[in-house]
C-alpha cells in the first residue's frame, strides 16, 4: 500500500467511523414522540411505551381540553424526565412543528386517515389503532402515504404481539399438531353495544364538538357519544365488527398465514335491542371466505356466550385437533384422547407494578401492547415493516368493512384484491368511499 493509498483508505475509516458515531448516537437519543387522541386506549399505548423505552413525550393533542390536561399529568408523573408535554388541540398544529420521531394515534375510528397521512408526511412514523379507517379507500390512502414517505406505520392489532398466542402459533400450528385446517369461527359475545336512549344535549363546555365530528356526518350530540360510546354509531365508527371482529380475524390471518378474503357475505342486524339510541348491529354473522377455509364471526350483545371461558376469541378447526385463542389464554384439544394443553396470559404485574392501579388498564393486555411496541422500535431501527404493518391492518379493516357493507346490501361480494374493487358490483364499490364532511377533503379526493 502506498502512501497515497493509506492516507485515503485511513480518511474513508475515519469518516466511516464518524457515520457510525452519529448513527449510534442518533440511536442512543430517545425518541420524541407525540399522541393524538389522548383517551383510554391512547394513554394505555402511551404508557406502554414508556415502558418499554425512553422516549420523550413531548406533545399531546386532544379536541377535549379535560381529557388533554389529566393525560399531561400523567405523563410528566410517568416518563423519565418528568417535563410536561406541549398539549394542542389541533393535530395539524401539533404536526406542523416537524419534531416529531413517532406518532401514536388513538382518536376515534372516523379520525384515523387524516392524522396518520399528515404524521407520516411530517417525516414520524406512525402507530396508528384498529381499524385504521373508516371506509376502504381511506386504509388505500394510508398505505400509499406510509409507503411514499417511508416511514414505519404499525397498527393497534397487537394480538400479533401477545406472548401466549405467538406461542400457540409456534407450538401448535407450525407444528403442525391441527392437521388440515378447514374452518374457523371467530365471536364476541360481550354486552359492550350501548344501551339506553337519553335525549341530545349540547356538548360539554370542555370539549370542541366540530372539530370531534371532523370529516363524519354531523348529527346532534348525545351523552353516550363521549367518551368511549362513539362506537355504537355507524357515523364514527365501523361498529362491533370494526372493533371486535378487526382483532379475531387479524389474529387468524396472521396465525394461519391468510391475505385477502375472496368473498364476504354477512347477515343481522338491530334484532334485541331496538329501544337504544344506538344504530350498529346488536346481532351480526359474517362469512369470509378465503377458497379452501372459511372463517365466520359471530357477536351478539344479549345472551349468553357459546363457551363462557371465551366470550371473545377464535377457533380453529383441524382433523387432528381444535386450538381456541383469547386474550386470556389458549387451549389445546386433541382427537383421539390425546393430551391436552391449556395456557394463561401472563400480566406480568411483578415486572411492572404500576400497571396493578393504573386506571382502566386492561392488565391482560398490557404485555401485549409492551411486546408491539417493541416490535415497532426495533422495525424503525431497521426501516423494516412492523408485525402489523399498515397493509397488513389494512386487510384487515377493509375485510371488515366489506362485511358490513354486504350487511346493508344483503349480498355476498366478491373482492378483487389486486384492483382493490369488488366485482361486478357499481354500487358497492360506490360505498367504498364514504362523503366527508365539508371543509375535509377525503385523501382518496385530494
Amino acid at each position: 500500500m502506498n502512501r497515497r493509498d493509506f492516507l485515503h483508505t485511513g480518511a474513508a475509516g475515519l469518516a466511516l467511523s464518524a457515520a457510525g458515531s452519529h448513527i449510534a448516537e442518533a440511536a442512543d437519543k430517545p425518541k420524541r414522540v407525540g399522541l393524538i387522541g389522548t383517551g383510554w386506549y391512547g394513554k394505555a399505548d402511551l404508557l406502554r411505551l414508556i415502558q418499554v423505552s425512553p422516549v420523550e413525550v413531548v406533545s399531546l393533542c386532544d379536541v377535549d381540553r379535560n381529557m388533554l390536561a389529566g393525560a399531561a399529568e400523567i405523563v410528566a408523573e410517568r416518563q423519565a424526565s418528568h417535563k410536561t408535554p406541549r398539549t394542542y388541540s389541533d393535530y395539524r398544529k401539533m404536526l406542523a412543528e416537524k419534531d416529531l420521531d413517532l406518532v401514536l394515534i388513538a382518536t376515534p375510528d372516523h379520525w384515523h386517515a387524516l392524522p396518520m397521512i399528515a404524521a407520516v408526511e411530517a417525516g414520524a412514523d406512525v402507530y396508528v389503532q384498529k381499524p385504521i379507517s373508516i371506509d376502504v379507500s381511506e386504509g388505500k390512502a394510508m398505505v400509499a402515504a406510509a409507503r411514499k414517505h417511508g416511514r414505519v406505520v404499525q397498527v393497534g392489532t397487537q394480538r400479533r404481539s401477545t406472548p401466549h398466542l405467538i406461542e400457540a402459533r409456534d407450538r401448535i400450528i407450525k407444528e403442525g399438531k391441527l392437521g388440515k385446517i378447514g374452518h374457523v369461527e371467530i365471536y364476541c359475545y360481550y354486552h359492550m353495544r350501548a344501551r339506553g336512549n337519553p335525549p341530545d344535549v349540547a356538548p360539554p363546555e370542555n370539549l370542541d364538538y366540530e372539530m370531534w365530528t371532523g370529516p363524519a356526518p354531523m348529527r346532534p350530540y348525545n351523552p353516550i357519544v363521549h367518551p368511549r360510546g362513539w362506537r355504537a354509531f355507524n357515523e364514527y365508527s365501523n361498529g362491533i365488527v370494526g372493533d371486535m371482529c378487526v382483532h379475531m380475524l387479524d389474529m387468524v390471518r396472521w396465525i394461519l398465514g391468510l391475505g385477502w378474503p375472496k368473498r364476504v357475505s354477512s347477515i343481522g342486524g338491530i334484532l334485541v335491542d331496538k329501544a337504544s339510541k344506538a344504530n350498529i348491529p346488536d346481532t351480526q354473522t359474517a362469512s369470509f371466505d378465503f377458497g379452501d377455509l372459511s372463517v365466520v364471526w359471530q357477536h351478539r350483545t344479549w345472551g349468553e356466550s357459546a363457551d363462557p371461558k371465551y366470550p371473545w376469541g377464535a377457533t380453529i378447526y383441524g382433523d387432528k385437533g381444535t386450538l381456541k385463542l383469547s386474550v386470556n389464554g389458549y387451549d389445546f384439544i386433541p382427537m383421539g384422547g390425546g393430551k391436552p394443553v391449556h395456557v394463561d396470559v401472563k400480566m406480568e404485574l411483578e415486572e411492572y407494578p404500576v400497571d396493578k392501579t393504573e386506571k382502566d388498564l386492561e392488565r391482560h393486555v398490557a404485555p401485549a401492547i409492551r411486546g408491539h411496541m417493541r416490535d415497532l422500535l426495533a422495525a424503525i431501527a431497521t426501516r423494516g415493516k412492523p408485525v402489523a404493518d399498515i397493509e397488513e391492518g389494512h386487510i384487515s379493516t377493509a375485510s371488515c368493512i366489506l362485511a358490513n357493507l354486504a350487511l346493508g346490501l344483503g349480498r355476498t361480494l366478491t373482492w378483487d384484491s389486486q384492483h382493490g374493487r369488488i366485482v361486478g358490483d357499481d354500487e358497492a364499490n360506490a360505498l367504498l368511499t364514504r362523503p366527508y364532511r365539508a371543509p375535509w377533503v377525503h385523501p382518496a379526493n385530494g
